[in-house]
């Protein structure tokens, strides 16, 4: 049964900092892009971040450059979103996903395992 746990969210004040981790388990985590997505209330699930098998390739939304960095260890098979800076309209629940092919993508459409998402609050 493939499972990806989300964990690490929680209350931040704005401009504070958070990490992320998603843990996978039932497949092989090396074969697989992973991506993380957030969804705030009222609004549509939106791309944050992606990594490619090897963690050699990341993209970003434009939103959050310079600010989150995505990472991944292979051999404990769990990829981290570290968040900075914070602002109030991120505020949202983040979601780990996984997907198959030879480059990370931002459709959704194109990861195949989702988590259940971690609740991140950044206060004003």
């Amino acid at each position: 049964q493939v499972q990806l746990v989300e964990s690490g969210g929680g209350l931040v004040q704005a401009g504070g900092s958070l990490r992320l981790s998603c843990a996978a388990s039932g497949l092989t985590f090396s074969s697989y892009y992973m991506g993380w997505f957030r969804q705030a209330p009222g609004k549509e699930r939106e791309f944050v971040a992606a990594i490619s098998w090897s963690g050699a390739r990341t993209y970003y939304a434009d939103s959050v450059k310079g600010r989150f960095t995505i990472s991944r260890t292979n051999a404990k098979n769990t990829v981290y979103l570290q968040m900075n800076s914070l602002k109030p309209e991120e505020t949202a629940v983040y979601y780990c996903a996984a997907g198959t092919g030879v480059y990370p993508t931002q459709v959704k459409s194109d990861y195949k395992y989702w988590g259940q998402g971690t609740q991140v609050t950044v206060s004003s």
